[in-house]
């Protein structure tokens, strides 16, 4: 790994919001599956959950450019499961959806632990996000239509809920666990090794400041390569 890429992945680690988080209920076209998980990045969150309603869909490629390799996807199968996760870990959950007791979006505290349910392309929310969600948002439109594409009534929420937060300060501290920090070190700046780890069920080794592994002889012997033959190709 590059200092250059090293420094940026650091970089990038340090404005993650652990506690700012989408719910995709049903969202089941790629390019807004992509799209969504992109935005994500963008924005700095640093986990995706979604709900599937079949086992062959899943985030991948298109417009999200690599971004789903920098951010965990959590699947569900139910909206209630995916919804009792979040309040597990002391989220509001707010569900994009027009009725009579949403209130507009940029009235909302996102300096708050939140999580944003966003509905199924052709019917929105179900009936089970709506219950179990602590409120409903709308984005105001004075046009003929009544809704936004779902990937960017994503962006237009997730940019008010950093704005706000950079405002609170909550990107200017390092907020990730440095046991997640390590992994995706290890994970984005060396993905050969980490490969191999997985395939050799190896447990992933230390990252020091310069982006290098920190691992035992023992640890290069069962990789099958020598730390100075691995320098020499990293070079």
């Amino acid at each position: 790994m590059t200092p250059e890429r090293h420094e940026r992945i650091k970089q990038m680690l340090d404005k993650r919001q652990p506690d700012l988080t989408v719910c995709m209920e049903g969202v089941h076209k790629n390019h807004n599956l992509a799209a969504v998980v992109r935005t994500c990045d963008a924005i700095g969150v640093s986990d995706v959950h979604a709900v599937w309603k079949s086992e062959q869909m899943r985030v991948s490629g298109g417009s999200a450019a690599g971004s789903q390799n920098w951010i965990d996807v959590h699947n569900y199968t139910t909206t209630e499961d995916a919804i009792v996760e979040l309040k597990k870990q002391n989220m509001q959950v707010l569900v994009t959806n027009l009725s009579p007791t949403a209130v507009d979006f940029r009235e909302v505290d996102y300096t708050k632990p939140t999580a944003i349910i966003l509905g199924q392309e052709k019917f929105g929310a179900s009936q089970t996000a709506l219950d179990l969600a602590d409120q409903d948002i709308i984005i105001p439109m004075v046009g003929m239509v009544q809704s936004l594409n779902v990937s960017v009534a994503c962006s237009v929420v997730l940019y008010e809920a950093q704005r706000q937060r950079k405002l609170a300060g909550l990107y200017d501290k390092a907020r990730l666990s440095e046991e997640r920090r390590q992994r995706i070190l290890f994970e984005g700046g060396h993905p050969i090794f980490a490969k191999a780890c997985n395939r050799k069920g190896l447990p992933y080794p230390q990252i020091d400041e310069e982006g290098q592994i920190v691992a035992s002889d023992d640890w290069w012997q069962k990789m099958q390569m020598t730390k100075e033959t691995w320098q020499d190709i990293d070079d």
